[in-house]
């Protein structure tokens, strides 16, 4: 079993908002294979069926970012994974637009919704795919970036991103985190 968490805001004054990639591409996964994210599961959105021959469990918390922990906590109290078979899907500031980065751990680059991760499961040793949002023009404007909506520009080529990271995240799935890294850890568009 895999579980894949889409990280982001609750709500649709968030939903096309750069902090909302990771759940976006969650999201955009579960609908392109059949997936319903109808269940509850404590404060998170979540579905189970296959990637291939692959069962997953595809979910997105309800919480907001800081405490995208709280709802990993519930979905691993009811689908007890590996740390190793938890793929944690976030926006990045670090990476310019559209570029995707496959990791088997790391530190928590700053992102408070990995930062809760960490805090709740005790370690920074899971899997993650972070998607490029690019950065603001002034560092002290970050919180109004992140959470602001995409360009035009952004727009006309966020489809390709949102579905090339949900290719991704089946990769992962179905072969593993190094097949994933060869292909997707790139700039898509």
């Amino acid at each position: 079993m895999a579980l894949l968490v889409g990280l982001g805001n609750p709500g649709p004054a968030y939903r096309w908002t750069r902090h909302n990639a990771g759940a976006l591409v969650v999201q955009a996964l579960a609908v392109q294979v059949g997936i319903r994210l109808g269940r509850r599961v404590g404060p998170a959105r979540a579905g189970e069926g296959r990637l291939g021959k692959q069962p997953v469990v595809l979910a997105v918390p309800t919480t907001f970012m800081n405490l995208s922990g709280e709802a990993v906590a519930a979905l691993l109290g009811r689908w007890p994974v590996a740390l190793t078979d938890l793929l944690i899907v976030c926006d990045d500031v670090a990476l310019p637009f559209g570029t995707l980065r496959l990791r088997a751990s790391g530190s928590d680059g700053g992102h408070h919704g990995v930062q809760s991760v960490v805090a709740v499961v005790g370690s920074a040793a899971f899997p993650r795919l972070r998607v490029g949002v690019g950065q603001p023009a002034r560092p002290e404007a970050l919180e109004r970036f992140v959470l602001g909506r995409w360009t035009r520009e952004e727009r006309t080529q966020l489809s390709t991103v949102i579905e090339t990271a949900a290719a991704a995240c089946t990769l992962w799935a179905r072969e593993g985190l190094a097949a994933a890294m060869n292909q997707y850890n790139r700039k898509v568009c």
